[in-house]
């Protein structure tokens, strides 16, 4: 009796857990096919209007930053309209040379920083104080290099009501290494599957690190306060609650310089992972409960977005679970037992899948498949590598921040005819 107690129990466990998991895939399956549907959110163009000012928040970026400021300066917007503002902080190189050479504006950065949010969070009170005449501000990182029109896309944005807004974040080294081409198509993909579709749900999308805007309204309204090591997707959490949604411009895009190795991507992930479990504990509650009851849809959908890595483990529970109980005599039913009776079958199902899924968005975003094609056949290997760094993270939480160091040297030029031909 006892034992067929606890097997029951047993069975009870695996469907609670199986059912989060299943749920979860099902939920991010339906909102991603809103990508394909017609878009209800289109922002329309108008003429320059808003004042902006352009922030980057640089440590030891000397090899990089000179091209993104070049990019900067060849905007198609009026020049009496925006500034550019560098912060160097922990520099021992020439950031701070070639940023004024380049005519930018420095910002010392006078309070100590343990990461980028740090940063930000100073500045956005030294140009409350110094510069109050700018109306908005947007962020880049140092290694980015920016399209002509982003400024003027944004300004659309701005125009049509949304307060804060996100660009489109592309790659400027797709074709350097595996790593770097699984980077490229994996922000290809949140792109469209996850900013593109919440913008046409009416939903609010999500802030990707760099290349977003955020209007003056909002931060003299709610401040820039973060403390998490994912200082981007903590303040999406911060508009959620706000109930200001973020716009997704598809046409403002930012050149991003992606990891070429492992090692770097392990580090940059881990780091990812470690803010993304900090925004569950301290936001997600918060999250559900405001979206409940206020009737706030972006903030149930960013409650459920910060337990991915979660989400992520309770599959290989499953696994696990599964493996055990087919030596114990508890039998379950359900579409993840039947792909673990046909594993040869599933495997090569969820690889051709990882395939097709990475050839669609390279062709829909217009991008050469030769310049992918390392992604494109190891995207899968790519994901399922951030089972142990979540893991890790579950187990070790480690808040120290390590920068990636920079090197890739692209001019803005050159990605646009490539773009173009």
């Amino acid at each position: 009796m006892l034992v067929e107690i606890i097997k029951f129990i047993l069975k009870v466990l695996y469907y609670i857990v199986d059912i989060a998991v299943v749920g979860y895939a099902i939920y991010y399956i339906v909102t991603g096919i809103f990508a394909f549907f017609n878009k209800r959110n289109v922002i329309r163009k108008y003429r320059p209007r808003y004042k902006i000012a352009v922030l980057i928040a640089a440590r030891n970026e000397g090899k990089v930053i000179g091209n993104l400021l070049d990019s900067l300066n060849k905007q198609n917007y009026p020049k009496d309209l925006y500034d550019v503002f560098v912060i160097p902080n922990n520099c021992t190189d020439n950031t701070e040379e070639v940023a004024k050479q380049k005519g930018a504006k420095v910002i010392n950065c006078t309070v100590p920083v343990k990461c980028k949010g740090d940063v930000l969070k100073f500045t956005f009170e030294y140009m409350n104080n110094n510069y109050p005449e700018y109306e908005a501000y947007a962020i880049f990182d140092a290694d980015n290099i920016v399209h002509p029109d982003y400024v003027r896309r944004m300004n659309d944005a701005l125009c049509a009501g949304y307060k804060v807004a996100q660009g489109y974040r592309d790659s400027k080294n797709p074709q350097d290494s595996w790593i770097s081409s699984c980077y490229s198509l994996f922000y290809w993909v949140q792109n469209y599957f996850f900013n593109q579709a919440r913008m046409n749900m009416g939903w609010s999308s999500s802030i990707n690190g760099t290349g977003f805007i955020i209007s003056k309204e909002v931060i003299d309204k709610h401040g820039f306060n973060t403390f998490t090591m994912t200082e981007d997707i903590e303040f999406a959490a911060q508009c959620a609650l706000n109930d200001e949604k973020i716009a997704f411009v598809k046409d403002a895009i930012t050149y991003d310089e992606q990891p070429l190795s492992f090692t770097q991507s392990w580090k940059q992930r881990k780091r990812w992972s470690v803010g993304t479990l900090q925004c569950l504990g301290y936001y997600s509650p918060r999250l559900l409960i405001t979206g409940i009851k206020k009737k706030i849809p972006q903030a149930i959908d960013m409650s459920l977005f910060y337990l991915a890595p979660v989400i992520q483990l309770f599959a290989c529970i499953l696994i696990l679970m599964l493996m055990v109980y087919s030596h114990i005599g508890i039998e379950v039913s359900d579409v993840v037992k039947l792909m673990y009776d046909n594993k040869i079958f599933s495997v090569i199902l969820g690889y051709v899948a990882g395939v097709v899924i990475a050839l669609y968005i390279v062709m829909k975003e217009r991008k050469k498949i030769g310049k992918t094609i390392k992604g494109i056949l190891t995207l899968s290997f790519f994901m399922l590598t951030w089972v142990p760094i979540n893991a890790l993270c579950l187990v070790k939480k480690d808040h120290k921040w390590e920068p990636i160091e920079h090197n890739r040297t692209v001019d803005i030029d050159s990605i646009v005819d490539s773009s173009n031909n």
